[in-house]
């Protein structure tokens, strides 16, 4: 069933992609891109619709669906928010003045959701506690990378490359992985945008996968990996980090229009 629900929501996302980002071409939420173009967004609604009427059509709602789900929608509501505050410190203050922006909210409401993902996988004690830190950092991690068209893609498809040969299990999420090729064509072609809803929820797999696949030493050096993105993040610019190293620029380039 699980391989049926991967074909199902891709070709869910491949009679949505168009109307969709045709509709949001259009809208209050198209977004500006590095170029100074006004491109569709967010794509992340293409992932979210298709994975929806895919759990639906084989009624294979779980609780571990509920975590992807309400992160996409958190990311949702930034996205119709448009924060102009940036940043975990800047999102903090705004908590201290209480009148949290809609990035302070999408982080608290990521926080329950992590924290009730990582018990309904049964983790407990230490486990628990690491693997709620990677739920919680992942979205932010991809939604650091979303700054040029399909980044957040290459990685998320690096590291599923990475967790495959490691053991993790693909079909698992097969009602959200089947649109990300979609997905992946409009970003790295320019024609639409992730949005913090789609990087949120290819941030959300990847950190699904990750504790799922992971043994304790795994799931601890993947937080320090992600704590480590995430301060840098604060302090320093990861497009120019990526422009200085040939192997990521490279990388970094393929699949996009000069």
């Amino acid at each position: 069933m699980r391989a049926a629900e991967l074909i199902v929501s891709f070709l869910a996302a491949v009679a949505l992609a168009p109307w969709l980002s045709r509709a949001l071409a259009g809208s209050r939420l198209a977004r500006i891109n590095h170029r100074g173009r006004s491109i569709a967004a967010p794509l992340g609604l293409v992932i979210l619709v298709s994975a929806l009427i895919t759990l639906a059509a084989f009624a294979s709602w779980s609780a571990l669906a509920c975590y992807p789900i309400g992160v996409a929608l958190l990311g949702l509501v930034d996205d119709a928010g448009a924060s102009a505050v940036h940043g975990v410190r800047a999102h903090l203050r705004t908590l201290r003045t209480g009148r949290p922006d809609s990035g302070a909210l999408k982080a608290a409401g990521t926080l329950i959701l992590a924290l009730a993902t990582a018990r309904w996988l049964g983790f407990t004690g230490v486990r628990a506690a690491l693997a709620a830190g990677v739920l919680v950092l992942a979205p932010h991690a991809f939604n650091l990378l979303d700054l040029r068209p399909g980044r957040a893609v290459k990685a998320f498809v690096l590291l599923a490359g990475a967790l495959l040969a490691a053991g993790g299990e693909l079909l698992a999420l097969g009602a959200f992985l089947g649109p990300v090729p979609i997905v992946a064509f409009y970003d790295l072609r320019e024609r639409g945008m992730l949005g913090d809803s789609g990087a949120s929820l290819l941030g959300a797999l990847a950190g699904l996968w990750l504790v799922m696949t992971l043994g304790l030493a795994g799931i601890a050096f993947a937080l320090a990996a992600l704590v480590t993105l995430a301060l840098y993040g604060e302090v320093c610019s990861i497009s120019a980090l990526i422009a200085r190293v040939p192997l990521l620029r490279a990388l970094d380039s393929v699949g996009r229009p000069a």
